[in-house]
């Protein structure tokens, strides 16, 4: 079973930037697809960006071109650095890992990233 652990959430103003990071235990890793998952409160789960075991990244059209997903797999880490955050961004994020299958495997208990002035 993979256990998935986000951290790096909190408040931002308007125009800033988080990093948030994902820690899995597996060791299988590298043959994962990792995604970055958000819920606003009363809104549904909505896809954020998620990478493929190979490198390939996909993104929301709400946050391409400010978003970046990034894995390193020697430590089992998945990224998803945010820039120019704005209000509509905010939401508890949760990270995700699909086998090779589309299976999902596990879902992180979430970070809460909250943009405001």
């Amino acid at each position: 079973q993979v256990q998935l652990v986000e951290s790096g959430g909190g408040l931002v103003q308007p125009g800033g930037s988080l990093r948030l990071s994902c820690a899995a235990s597996t060791n299988r890793f590298i043959l994962y697809t990792m995604g970055w998952y958000r819920q606003a409160p009363g809104k549904e789960r909505e896809l954020v960006a998620t990478i493929a075991a190979g490198g390939p990244r996909h993104y929301s059209d709400s946050v391409k071109g400010r978003f970046t997903v990034s894995r390193d797999n020697s430590r089992n880490m998945v990224y998803l650095q945010m820039n120019n955050l704005q209000p509509e961004d905010t939401a508890a994020y949760y990270c995700n890992a699909r086998s090779p299958y589309g299976e999902t495997l596990s879902w992180g208990q979430g970070t809460q990233v909250t943009v405001s002035a």
